[in-house]
Formats: C-alpha cells, structure tokens, sequence
C-alpha cells in the first residue's frame, strides 16, 4: 500500500482513478476491514485502484480543545493495519479548522474528485462528512452525480453477522463499531473486544523505574510507560497478556514473546494515592528490560483491582492468578487468529501467514502460537 500524506489539500496526489471509502478507521476493526474489502473487490471489478482516505488526527482532538482521546491505535499502528487490507493506497488528510468547515459538496469536489480522483465512493452506515452533519446519503448520492461520483452504500457489519457474535454478551443487533470496542476495554472485556477487532488489543511502551514492590514479593514487574498517551488503558485489574521485548516499532518483533500477566491499577494493598501504573510480570524471565520498548497483547482477564488485607494474602492471589494466566495463556496459544494483522501476528513465530478477508460470517480469532513457559523465576525486571 503506498502512503500519501497531504500537507497541503489541493496537493496532487498521484492517486489514479478510484474507489475510495473515507473515515478515521480507529482500530481498523474487523467491521473496517469488511468496508475496505468491499472497495478492494469493487476497484477489481471496475479495473480502478483502491483508496482508503483517513486523517492524520482525530477529528474532535482539532475542534475540542479539551478532548482527550482513547484511541485503539495510534497512526502508525492504524496505517500498517490499513497496509494489510489489499488496499492499494492510503490518503492521509491532515484535519484543519479549514478542513472542517467544508461543505459536503465542497470536500467531494476539491478533496475527493479533484485530489483523490474517486469515481466510486463507499460510504459506512453511519458516516458523515462536511461541516453540515446533517446531510446524509442521499445528499450524497446527488452531490455525486453532478460530480463524476458514484456513491455506494455500506450497511456494516453487526455482531449477530459474526460466526462468534453469539459468544458474545452484546445485543446480537449492535453495530460494530469502534466506540463498543472502547466500551468492552474499558469495562475490562477485552477478550471480546480483541475479537471485535480480530486481533488482541495491545499497548506499548518504555520499561521505567518502578517501586520494585513486586520484587519483594517474588513476582517483579516490568513497569510501563506508554508510547502514546492518547491509547486507550482497558479497565483497572489483572489481565492475562503475552508480551513482546523488542525496539519501538509497529508490528514489533517476533523473536521474544513470552506469557505474562499485567495489573493495570493504583495498587492499593500499598496505600492510597498511587497514580495508574502499568506492571508487566513475565513468566520464567531472567533478564534486564529497563529502558526497553515492551508490547502487550491482552487476553482475557484474570480479576478486578483489589484492595488485600497483608502481603501475605496478596502474595496468595498473585500464586493464583498465575495458575489462571497459564490456563488462559495455554488455551490461546493452540490457535492463531484467521484475520492475520501485523499485531495479531507478534506472537507467531510464522508471521508470514496469508491474510484472510473478513465476511458477513467471520470466522472466530484467537490468539497466535507462542513460548508456553510455565516455571515462576527471579528475573532482574
């Protein structure tokens, strides 16, 4: 996929003739990655390229200035899982104050025919552009037509159109979108939001000095700070994750994936008053991470934030919320995920695996193959 990133609107991109969809694509879910094979089928059919058009920035982060985003992906990650889509060029706007205040009209003339090159547009069930959001596809479909541009409508995938939705605890009609994929993380359900996304959800960051707590109590942590502050932190707790040593880059390095466990949280057995720390224990590690870039995939989780009367009683949850990782570790490592993406690849030791198309009836993911390490160590984390 070849990136275009305007810094100017009117800059001639070098696009040829397309079909194009537009949106923010956070997360690049498996609901994104039904839309983007709908246009990569349709450009086939009609002997056109294919074209994702995003934006370099939220769109509220510009025209809220308190907005405080989180998001399922930073750019980078959000551009090398659009490369894995069969789409054959991403369009990067930079959204402006400008940007916005364009008419519907105005932004499918000046970006989208005169920039772009579009002759097909896709539109989701739900999307909008211009700065009159009342406008819909209708409006649309008649700006098209006195353009040059054929607008086709996508309704979307919902969860009962998932060969796993009923696993699911979400209302089998609920649209898959990135804001219920927010919501399942940030109620600690990221088992069914990495199934939602077709991949696990991950976060990175620099290995930092911590409290060294977990060390006296024989599980040391590798503390975090994440790369982004804009990334989305799931529910305070304890959570089952495989984690991936290697430098800051997206998708990170294959060759040390381990099983470990996370506590996102205040720590509270220690006090009140902490900030939201990060901690990482990987399993039978022995080994210096500080300073290090580190990358989590979540699993399932293990419990919620607890506050334990003594060390001692903590110490006896931590024994048991081992066990529990393995189990979860262990159950996810047999199979690999059928929507292969640059993160749901981490893992694999065979992360050139051919990627699958999503479809009405997607097959269910679940975590890639990894290092099945089970023995408690000391390690200099």
């Amino acid at each position: 996929m070849e990136v275009i990133d305007l810094s100017q609107l009117k800059h001639p991109t070098g696009v040829p003739s397309c079909v194009a969809t537009v949106g923010f694509f956070d997360g690049v879910h498996l609901g994104h990655q039904y839309l983007l094979s709908r246009v990569a089928e349709d450009a086939r059919r009609h002997g056109l390229a294919s074209a994702v058009i995003t934006f370099s920035d939220h769109p509220r982060q510009v025209l809220q200035s308190d907005f405080r985003p989180q998001l399922l992906t930073t750019t980078e990650e959000r551009l090398a899982l659009l490369s894995t889509t069969g789409i054959g060029y991403c369009v990067v706007l930079p959204f402006t104050r400008d940007l916005s205040s364009l008419s519907a009209r105005a932004f499918m003339d000046e970006i989208l025919r005169q920039t772009v090159h579009v002759k097909r547009l896709h539109i989701g069930y739900d999307h909008r552009f211009g700065h009159d959001r009342t406008e819909g596809f209708d409006r649309y479909v008649a700006y098209g037509r006195e353009l040059g541009i054929e607008v086709v409508r996508e309704d979307g995938l919902r969860v009962a159109d998932l060969s796993h939705g009923a696993s699911l605890n979400v209302a089998p009609e609920t649209a898959l979108s990135s804001s219920l994929i927010r919501r399942l993380l940030l109620d600690g359900r990221v088992q069914e939001a990495s199934l939602l996304l077709g991949r696990p959800y991950h976060l990175a960051g620099r290995v930092v000095n911590g409290e060294h707590e977990g060390r006296h109590l024989g599980y040391p942590t590798a503390n975090i700070d994440l790369q982004s502050s804009s990334k989305l932190v799931p529910a305070a707790g304890a959570y089952s994750v495989f984690a991936v040593e290697g430098a800051h880059s997206f998708p990170p390095p294959t060759a040390q994936c381990h099983h470990a466990m996370m506590n996102i949280g205040t720590r509270p057995t220690f006090g009140d008053g902490h900030p939201q720390t990060l901690e990482v224990h990987i399993l039978n590690y022995s080994g210096n991470l500080y300073d290090q870039h580190l990358s989590v995939f979540f699993v399932d989780r293990l419990r919620g934030e607890k506050r334990f009367d003594s060390l001692a009683e903590l110490t006896a949850q931590l024994d048991k919320d081992v066990i529990m990782a393995e189990q979860q570790l262990n159950a996810a490592s047999k199979t690999s995920y059928d929507n292969e993406s640059p993160s749901a690849g981490a893992c694999n030791h065979q992360a050139d695996a051919a990627a699958e198309t999503p479809s009405r009836q997607t097959a269910s993911p679940s975590a890639p193959t990894v290092n099945n390490q089970t023995e408690r160590k000391e390690s200099s984390i």
